[in-house]
């Protein structure tokens, strides 16, 4: 009972913060610019904005747990979430809406970066890597429930959808004070070894880097490019994000069996690898068998990618540093997500075309696969 109590308190920050928090915006974008809130450009450099906030939050998390705790971290976090998410129910202008997402994106940072591990310091050893995994599927669990949520709700109109939202992640963050022991947790603590990176970490961060860019035209433009460009209407982008949420849940699954087959750093590259042919399927074809076929795969590998990276770099460093040595990997991939989020919404708000994002997410995954390929090649020999 202990065991699943605080795993679903995990998961449920991960929800908070990554799933209503982040990526519930994307199936709001065209609510917001039918009802006149923000035109294209303007909801897509919001969309930039949040992830900006991301980077800053993966970066600060550490100092703000060796602060308050990672329970006490994640307790703020959770109900800042839920007050940016109130906050935006009332449209006072661009700046307004900016500085919200962007606080959102801060607190979402800090949830996907201690969540995980200060569920697994009050886990037993043995229930870890299911308990991480609980954790990882609040992510998918909030991008389907928003699937559901918005396009029932978008005939009442923004203001009703981001107060449904906003009282989601209180009830949420109620049952986190509940789930996660109250008493403080040393998400920090060390045994005092030094920390020697293999050579493989550095190939492996940059090609995290390159997934995060091939990260932003499905999780930001995917359902607006759907639902109006391609004419296809809230409810079918709805139903795309609702395929997108699901396979973001089976995902590390399948990666993991994967992985315990032919081994993380080669289920690494195959991930990247197939992903960058998933966001690089519209350019070929809009049938609809097509866009499904890219929902399920993207889904899939935007968390099964990022299960596969943490777990390869906890074998490269080991578990004492793995903590660590991932806020960097998450911070890079923050900086490449912010970098990446502001360029493809100045080349949207330039030329309102699309294809040019899923040919740079694209292009950068294939990087990311040649340099992943490096790291597993460097990757040190088994004792």
């Amino acid at each position: 009972m202990g065991y699943w109590r605080v795993a679903t308190g995990g998961l449920a920050a991960t929800l908070i913060g990554n799933g209503l928090g982040r990526f519930a915006y994307t199936p709001l974008i065209p609510v917001l610019i039918a009802a006149g809130w923000f035109a294209p450009a303007e909801a897509s450099y919001l969309a930039a904005a949040n992830l900006a906030g991301y980077l800053v939050g993966a970066l600060l998390a550490d100092r703000l747990s060796r602060a308050l705790s990672g329970t006490g971290a994640i307790r703020l976090a959770a109900a800042t979430t839920a007050m940016s998410l109130l906050a935006c129910g009332w449209n006072f202008g661009f700046v307004w809406y900016a500085g919200w997402r962007f606080l959102a994106g801060v607190t979402g940072g800090v949830l996907m970066v201690l969540a995980v591990p200060v569920v697994l310091a009050v886990t037993s050893p043995e229930r870890r890597g299911s308990a991480a995994g609980v954790v990882i599927t609040g992510i998918g669990v909030g991008i389907t429930a928003s699937g559901l949520i918005i396009p029932a709700l978008a005939p009442a109109g923004p203001r009703i959808i981001w107060l449904a939202l906003a009282a989601s992640a209180a009830a949420l963050t109620a049952y986190i004070w509940f789930a996660i022991p109250r008493e403080r947790i040393d998400v920090n603590r060390t045994t005092g070894t030094a920390l020697r990176l293999p050579r493989a970490v550095w190939p492996l961060l940059a090609a995290y880097g390159c997934d995060a860019i091939g990260f932003i035209p499905h999780t930001v433009f995917w359902i607006d490019y759907i639902a109006r460009a391609l004419g296809h209407g809230l409810a079918t982008g709805g139903t795309h994000w609702i395929v997108f949420g699901c396979s973001v849940v089976i995902g590390p699954l399948l990666c993991g069996l994967f992985a315990d087959r032919y081994g993380l750093g080669l289920a690494f590259v195959l991930s990247m690898a197939v992903k960058a042919v998933g966001v690089g399927l519209p350019m070929v074809s809009t049938h609809p068998a097509a866009l499904f076929t890219s929902s399920v795969v993207v889904g899939m590998l935007v968390s099964g990618s990022t299960s596969l990276c943490s777990a390869w770099i906890a074998e490269l460093v080991g578990a004492t540093h793995h903590r660590r040595v991932w806020g960097w990997l998450t911070g890079a991939f923050g900086l490449a997500l912010a970098a990446g989020a502001w360029l493809m919404s100045h080349i949207f708000a330039q030329t309102h075309a699309y294809a040019p994002l899923f040919a740079i997410g694209a292009g950068a995954l294939v990087i990311g696969v040649a340099l992943a390929t490096i790291a597993l090649a460097l990757k040190p020999p088994a004792n």
